[in-house]
């Protein structure tokens, strides 16, 4: 029989292996809060939306999936990752394209900066930019969707599902 200390080590070296994913480094959990006065009449504010009580982000519009065009379709592994210090390199809010995180960016290796792709099962005609790479260990058939929280990133955890590669109108 394994020890509790062993089945902890098994386990995440599974975790390790096939995610690729483990918090070496937790910061503490020290939190600042930043007193603002905003307008909200303001036109400046109306299109942003509050992420993680400290970002503010453009709301995404949604297109018609009539005007779409499908270019090509395969089969991914969709992971999740968040804007923590331990699983981004440097500023956790700038991508690797250097684009601000926001809701609809994806992580991916193969496909060019700027690449529209859709993932219908999981999300239906959401659309989604690669703007972000990942390890480099991780093949051109994994997508990491961005999320506003450590939280909704581990609850998505990892699912494999079909990848449209899109041509927006």
């Amino acid at each position: 029989m394994l020890s509790n200390k062993k089945w902890y080590l098994l386990i995440s070296s599974i975790l390790i292996g096939v995610l690729g994913i483990f918090p070496f480094y937790l910061p503490s959990g020290k939190q600042v809060m930043a007193d603002a006065e905003i307008d909200l009449t303001n036109q400046e504010f109306l299109d942003l939306q509050v992420i993680q009580q400290t970002t503010l982000l453009p709301l995404i519009s949604h297109l018609s999936s009539e005007n779409i065009e499908t270019l090509e379709k395969f089969e991914v592994i969709v992971t999740a990752y968040s804007s923590s210090v331990w699983e981004t390199q440097g500023d956790p809010f700038i991508t690797a394209s250097g684009a601000r995180v926001e809701d609809g960016i994806v992580a991916n290796n193969f496909l060019p900066f700027g690449s529209q792709i859709r993932l219908p099962k999981i999300f239906g005609d959401k659309i989604f930019t690669v703007k972000d790479r990942m390890h480099s260990r991780k093949g051109p058939y994994q997508i990491d969707v961005w999320f506003s929280s450590r939280e909704e990133a581990l609850e998505f955890g990892a699912k494999l599902t079909e990848m449209e590669i899109v041509k927006l109108p």
